[in-house]
């Protein structure tokens, strides 16, 4: 059974246009869903909750998705990029509030992670740090016996320490292979570290969704002349920079002579330049 899978989904705007979007993340597995801040990151994942209406289909473990996410929302454990919880509550209020808002809430892991995270138990989240607050929001997130993940933004404004934290927890939780992840994010380095699906939103538009492994294989830099560039087959150049000093292109590895000399791309490096070309 696949984690999600989504179809023809659609949403205007006003002056913004999302989709369609096709993507399909097997369980077991970790989608990156990479774009720049406006790009429709946040409005596909409210579309996946019920949280807005929209054109097309969703199904999230093997359940549709139609109006609300009521009929799984007990096995998805969502962390958006503001945890939005009353700011006089302190942890052990949050605790008797998750309690009975999940059937499956697991306290004994929640003190866990409390304890693994160092968080003041006492302390108002009104004087968490951001650090602070994203870390309880993926504790009351992995408390409840979830199987999907769907986190928006988890690592942005965090310290690199902090960072690599939490990068650590989610590839712990998917070793399990009923468990999957959709992480979104415009820091593309975190992403390129842990998924195996990388799925690239541009203006609204889904540029690629392709197993991370097989980008990296498929595509790669080539550093040669202008001329050679243009001597190329359709479809072989991505995205070029020419100086005056010559040519670097970002090329199909298929689509070019066995003999050119390419060296590895970056998940980073492939976004940049097809939002560019884009």
């Amino acid at each position: 059974m696949n984690a999600i899978e989504i179809k023809g989904l659609k949403k205007n705007y006003g002056g913004f246009t999302l989709g369609p979007v096709d993507l399909t993340l097997p369980q077991g597995c970790i989608m990156g869903l990479i774009g720049e801040n406006g790009a429709g990151k946040s409005t596909t994942i409210k579309a996946m909750l019920g949280m807005i209406s929209a054109g097309g289909s969703i199904r999230l473990l093997g359940k549709e998705i139609s109006g609300d996410a009521a009929a799984v929302k007990q096995e998805i454990g969502v962390v958006p990029d503001e945890i939005g919880l009353p700011e006089m509550l302190n942890v052990r209020h949050v605790e008797k509030i998750m309690r009975d808002t999940f059937t499956n809430w697991r306290s004994d892991v929640f003190a866990d992670y409390i304890k693994k995270f160092d968080l003041p138990e006492k302390k108002a989240f009104k004087n968490f740090s951001k650090g602070m607050k994203m870390k309880l929001g993926i504790a009351i997130a992995l408390s409840h016996e979830a199987k999907l993940l769907i986190l928006d933004e988890p690592t942005s404004g965090l310290d690199p320490l902090v960072r690599d934290e939490i990068v650590n927890i989610l590839n712990d939780f998917t070793r399990d292979e009923s468990h999957a992840i959709l992480i979104s994010s415009h820091i593309v380095s975190d992403l390129e570290k842990i998924c195996d699906y990388i799925a690239f939103l541009h203006k609204g538009r889904l540029m690629l969704c392709e197993e991370k492994d097989r980008l990296l294989e498929q595509y790669g830099i080539l550093q040669t002349t202008p001329d050679v560039l243009n001597d190329l087959g359709e479809g072989a150049v991505l995205g070029k920079r020419v100086t005056d000093y010559g040519a670097e292109a970002i090329v199909d590895r298929e689509k070019i002579p066995q003999s050119f000399d390419t060296r590895p791309i970056s998940i980073e490096e492939l976004f940049v330049i097809m939002a560019k070309e884009g």
